[in-house]
């Protein structure tokens, strides 16, 4: 019989071929969800970005109400027009009026879509990149004209990705705000043609002395060559690079239907007369544009500045420059120089600060910084003098060591004892050091600073020497303030500003100070005028009339100096190189001293002119 109490659990079959536990089921989710929160967040950060940066954008309406950048004129101590800055010299030209052969030039060559895109052409950013990758060189640029008309409308050119795509939100809103001819209407109006001249009736009138109006086919290709590079391609500075830009032009314009070959082969290009070397003046303008701003902020309307410049002065400072380069230059391995002539006051009435300016912008009268050599020693000696000292006190041309460092003088000979006239008048640089060591080197700084010398100056020793870097413009009103009996004498150019309404914004006040004694102010005087009398500075002697001065020579022959003055004027003269090399013993009694003194010649003759 069976047992039916506790049967046994029926067994279980286990399945043939189980499948295998799953391992790791989690990895791919965990990974899927990293991904999706990584790109969650680039988004949101590119979110916040965009929405930043259209934030941060510019008001379109307002910016194009505004019809130019203000116009700075500058005027002459006379009140003749010198220069003009800023949105100068063109009316605002309706679309209507602005020639057709103007309009083809600009597109041909800049954006020849301008009326089939949105703002921003993807097809010529394609095309450019092809040509920029096939000829190895960035030949070609993306931008459109609305593109181009947003960056000099609202954005600096900082080539960042932040303005790039600001640029290309704005373009997209000038599209939508305004028609196709309205964008090319505000760009041409608006877009900067070099010399000086915002919009195509100011360059016009600049380049070609005429309306836009009257401008030839081959006028208008030139002003359209400007565009990419005003500068570079302007037929003021290089009639070359300029003629040769106004073909490519032309070669443009057949390309793109708006000019047939056979006319294309008929055309002449313009000429347009060069600037001469006298064009320095810009050297002077350009510094009075970096000076208005403390006197009357940032330009917001149009204004005149009437100035301290006088025009013959600026031609005869011009003209010592170029011949003393043009006899010397070659032999003495010198290319650079610079030269500013002031008052005694301070008022800078010419300025030349390179040899030619359509080479080179940079003013080494204002910019530049340069070891003065022995032209530092005027404060070394205004330092002893107020320490007790006189010019017939006297010191031991000697061997000297001071902190390790032993001076050697010019003529590599010593002489025993000497007065501080003698020392002085032939710059001898051991009584210098020992002058400047009795008064204590930080008094020869102090002096330094009192008389207008702002660039850092060392302590040490070797600061007797003129080791330290100054400015050209500087060290000029420095000797002003023993030229004029002791006052400040800090370089100044504006004499007043004007708005459009005629009424002043700013006028001159002289509240100059004593800042020298008029004991010391004698005792320099007469060091001075025996440098030039008897010194190292005998080229700089004047016929018939009083002179004054200090050479300066630095290390290596890298710089040369004089600096001087008269009853009318002072002037100082630097000698170098850009790259800073050695010239051929170049010193400063000799080329710099020699044109300090055919400046003079020159200047007394544009006085005599004046007063006839």
């Amino acid at each position: 019989m069976a047992n039916t109490k506790n049967p046994s659990p029926p067994r279980k079959t286990p399945p043939k071929n189980p499948a295998p536990p799953r391992k790791g089921g989690s990895w791919q989710r965990t990974l899927l969800a990293w991904l999706l929160a990584t790109a969650a967040g680039i988004a949101g950060v590119l979110l916040l970005i965009a929405v930043w940066w259209v934030v941060d954008l510019p008001d379109v309406d307002k910016t194009l109400a505004q019809k130019r950048p203000p116009a700075v004129t500058i005027l002459d101590r006379h009140g003749a027009q010198i220069a003009a800055y800023g949105g100068v010299g063109g009316e605002w030209v309706p679309r209507r009026r602005i020639p057709v052969n103007v309009v083809k030039a600009v597109l041909a060559i800049e954006d020849r879509r301008f009326y089939t895109h949105e703002g921003v052409d993807f097809w010529g950013v394609v095309r450019a990149v092809v040509v920029n990758i096939r000829s190895g060189d960035v030949k070609q640029g993306g931008s459109t004209l609305t593109q181009q008309l947003a960056k000099n409308l609202f954005l600096t050119p900082d080539k960042t990705a932040k303005r790039k795509i600001q640029e290309a939100m704005l373009a997209y809103a000038l599209e939508r705000r305004l028609s196709k001819d309205q964008i090319l209407e505000q760009y041409l109006n608006r877009v900067y043609f070099g010399a000086g001249a915002y919009g195509v009736e100011a360059a016009s009138r600049r380049y070609f002395a005429k309306e836009v109006q009257d401008v030839t086919l081959p006028e208008a290709a030139m002003l359209a060559g400007l565009l990419k590079a005003p500068s570079k391609y302007s037929p003021l500075n290089d009639p070359k690079a300029a003629a040769a830009r106004t073909r490519q032009v032309l070669d443009a314009m057949v390309d793109a239907g708006f000019l047939t070959e056979g006319r294309r082969r008929n055309i002449a290009i313009p000429q347009v007369a060069s600037r001469s070397a006298g064009d320095s003046a810009r050297y002077f303008t350009d510094w009075v544009m970096t000076e208005l701003p403390q006197y009357v902020g940032e330009p917001t309307s149009d204004l005149t500045v009437r100035t301290t410049f006088e025009p013959g002065l600026q031609f005869s400072a011009q003209q010592a420059l170029t011949d003393g380069l043009e006899k010397g230059g070659a032999d003495g391995k010198v290319s650079q120089g610079a030269i500013v002539v002031m008052t005694p006051a301070g008022e800078v009435r010419a300025m030349v600060g390179g040899r030619d300016y359509q080479q080179s912008e940079f003013n080494r009268a204002v910019r530049a910084l340069r070891q003065p050599g022995s032209a530092f020693k005027l404060f070394v000696y205004l330092a002893g003098f107020e320490a007790g000292y006189d010019p017939n006190s006297v010191m031991r041309d000697s061997p000297v060591i001071l902190d390790g460092w032993q001076p050697q003088n010019y003529s590599e000979e010593f002489r025993g004892p000497v007065t501080l006239r003698t020392a002085f008048a032939d710059s001898i640089n051991t009584v210098a050091v020992k002058l400047a060591n009795a008064a204590d080197q930080s008094t020869v700084v102090e002096a330094a600073r009192r008389l207008g010398i702002t660039t850092p100056l060392s302590t040490l020793p070797s600061v007797s020497l003129g080791v330290t870097e100054v400015r050209l413009i500087e060290l000029t009103g420095a000797y002003a303030a023993i030229a004029n009996g002791g006052y400040e004498a800090r370089p100044y150019a504006i004499l007043e500003v004007r708005d459009a309404d005629g009424d002043k914004v700013y006028k001159r006040k002289q509240n100059r100070g004593r800042v020298v004694a008029q004991q010391q102010v004698e005792q320099l005087d007469e060091l001075m005028r025996a440098v030039v009398s008897y010194g190292t500075g005998g080229n700089a002697r004047l016929p018939n009339r009083v002179a004054a001065g200090k050479t300066g020579t630095s290390q290596e022959w890298r710089n040369a100096w004089f600096v001087g003055y008269t009853d009318k004027y002072v002037a100082g003269v630097w000698l170098g190189n850009d790259d800073n090399s050695p010239m051929n013993h170049v010193a400063g009694g000799g080329m710099p001293a020699k044109i300090w003194r055919d400046l003079m010649v020159r200047a007394d003759k544009v006085k005599q002119s004046e007063a006839d």
